[in-house]
């Protein structure tokens, strides 16, 4: 269903951009656009005519098949940030490199002592 509405939105806003070039300019020159038009913009309007009609059906229906897709995509459980809040949490004791211990060099050496203590200690609260 969604698939299918997307589509025919593209196929929308295509045939929206289509139909909007194709339609006349009115008073787009120069003189026109300094206030030397032919004073047409507050006065009387001509009739609307089928192109005028065809561009407002067309965004109409832009309008409501985005506004569709925009409903639809809200109601689906495709999001990456309810998927997040679904993962697994980890302590931060879990995340901690395990440090690996020295062993006892006196042991390995045949009694050749380091000090007075006997094994060599990492400081882990650094």
């Amino acid at each position: 269903m969604y698939n299918v509405i997307l589509g025919l939105h593209i196929f929308v806003s295509i045939l929206l951009i289509i139909v909007v070039l194709l339609q006349n300019s009115k008073g787009s020159d120069l003189g026109s656009a300094l206030g030397g038009g032919t004073g047409e913009m507050f006065g009387p309007r001509a009739p609307a005519n089928i192109m005028n009609r065809i561009t407002t059906v067309i965004a109409a229906t832009f309008l409501i098949l985005s506004l569709t897709l925009a409903v639809i995509s809200s109601n689906s459980s495709k999001s990456l940030l309810r998927d997040a809040r679904t993962l697994p949490t980890t302590t931060s004791e879990e995340l901690m490199p395990t440090i690996p211990t020295i062993p006892d060099a006196g042991a390995k050496t045949g009694g050749a002592s380091l000090g007075h203590d006997e094994s060599i200690h990492l400081d882990e609260k650094k």
